[in-house]
């Protein structure tokens, strides 16, 4: 029996062990996902994070601590542990250096720790959102250097992307279709058979760069019209227009509209970075992406235009931005979630230091966010928004709905608040004195 039969056969006996490399937002749900099925052997260099799971504790918001199952998730700090895995799978972080060209070294790490330990018939899945041609330009070579093994003919290799979406309480993935696509047509149907006990459906695509061409469509597509209305939202702005009435109304339409709505700027690992990563490679085929990289300008401007209209706001009041006391709420990239990577609240504050206002912050789920001035951390809710002269609600937390405090100072006239999520004005009649969002 070859090795690809041999792997066939413990997928379908589930003696399979799966090794997963990052225990992050992707890697940590993966890893419980397959302990449901298999033996799983997970690894983070982060000593907190093993230490925790070792504990039957979990950090991330979408894993609760019931679900981690130690008898079948062995979580370690040791690569060694990962020679006895059948299937190893990657989702180490792909950020972005500070000219917005790919930062694959954490790829490039984990391809030559698994190489140094690499044995035939070993399976090598990348999971990190990457652009076309990183699994087969740039994973397998570093593997067969530091292994002296020989992809197909020694082990397998294939890419899925990643579809989870923190805080998404309808998706998980369970129940999102999987997409994988494999060095050999055979790879391909191993990898499946794989995820089939996890996923309720998988989409084939013909090979790695394809499937790795599906995660840049999927958030390109996102942040391309993310942009749009962010630039339909700047125009309307000056002719008086509430962007978030014309796209509730735009919406009734029942064809040929999707509603996208603007904000101070988009955050998370995929929407703010991917976009960049297929610019790179566009570039080295000798296409210029312009429509891509306007995309990303307008989205970078976008909390720039928050501060403008704090600026605007203050004005009207009498009070110059330098030196005023202004509120940030919220410092996740998204709402009811702790996870601040990319976070448009960062470039808000930011500019704000700059333009010399003094600052709070608070976020009912993440404790503090890193900027260029240093670390913020979220302060009492209650005394900061009586300290306030100005609150920006940048993220679209559920507790910031019914904010009866920030409700009372402003029905009193005593505050200007900047909404650049449209939540604060929902259910309540207002008098849009003191008022903005985007």
């Amino acid at each position: 029996m070859n090795w690809t039969e041999d792997l066939k056969r413990k997928i379908n006996d589930r003696s399979v062990v799966v090794g997963i490399i990052g225990l992050g937002y992707v890697g940590l749900p993966l890893a419980v996902a397959f302990s449901r099925k298999y033996e799983v052997v997970g690894f983070d260099k982060n000593e907190d994070k093993i230490k925790l799971l070792e504990e039957n504790k979990s950090y991330i918001e979408d894993i609760q601590d019931s679900e981690i199952n130690l008898e079948k998730l062995h979580p370690t700090t040791s690569y060694e542990e990962l020679t006895r895995c059948d299937f190893i799978i990657i989702t180490v972080p792909t950020p972005l250096r500070a000219d917005k060209s790919p930062d694959l070294s954490y790829i490039e790490m984990a391809g030559k720790s698994i190489g140094e330990m690499l044995k035939r018939g070993q399976f090598i899945i990348l999971k990190s959102t990457t652009f076309p041609g990183t699994t087969e330009e740039y994973l397998i070579p570093i593997l067969e250097e530091k292994s002296g093994l020989k992809s197909i003919k020694d082990f397998g290799v294939a890419y899925s992307p990643e579809r989870v979406d923190p805080g998404n309480k309808k998706y998980k993935i369970e129940n999102t279709p999987n997409v994988v696509g494999g060095l050999t047509p055979e790879f391909t149907e191993i990898c499946a058979m794989l995820y089939e006990d996890i996923t309720e459906k998988i989409v084939k695509v013909q090979d790695c760069k394809t499937a790795e061409a599906v995660k840049m469509i999927e958030n390109i597509f996102r942040n391309v019209n993310i942009a749009l209305v962010n630039e339909l939202a700047l125009i309307f702005d000056k002719m008086d227009i509430d962007i978030w009435e014309a796209i509730d109304a735009a919406k009734t339409k029942p064809y040929g509209f999707m509603p996208f709505y603007p904000g101070p700027g988009v955050g998370g690992h995929c929407i703010p970075l991917d976009p960049y990563y297929l610019s790179y490679r566009a570039k080295q085929f000798g296409i210029i992406p312009r429509f891509i990289e306007t995309a990303g300008e307008i989205n970078d401007f976008m909390p720039i235009h928050t501060v403008n209209l704090a600026k605007r706001g203050l004005k009207r009041m009498g009070k110059p931005i330098r030196g005023s006391k202004i509120l940030i709420l919220g410092l996740a990239y998204k709402g009811n979630i702790s996870d601040t990577r990319e976070s448009p609240a960062a470039n808000v504050i930011e500019e704000l230091k700059e333009r010399g206002a003094e600052l709070k912050v608070h976020d009912p789920y993440a404790k503090c966010i890193k900027t260029r001035f240093g670390h913020f951390y979220s302060e009492d809710l209650k005394e900061s928004i009586k300290w306030a002269e100005c609150a920006i609600i940048v993220t679209n937390h559920q507790d910031y709905i019914k904010l009866k405090y920030l409700e009372d100072k402003y029905d009193q006239g005593n505050i200007l608040i900047i909404d650049s999520r449209n939540i604060f004005q929902q259910n309540r009649e207002m008098n849009l004195e003191n008022f903005y969002n985007l």
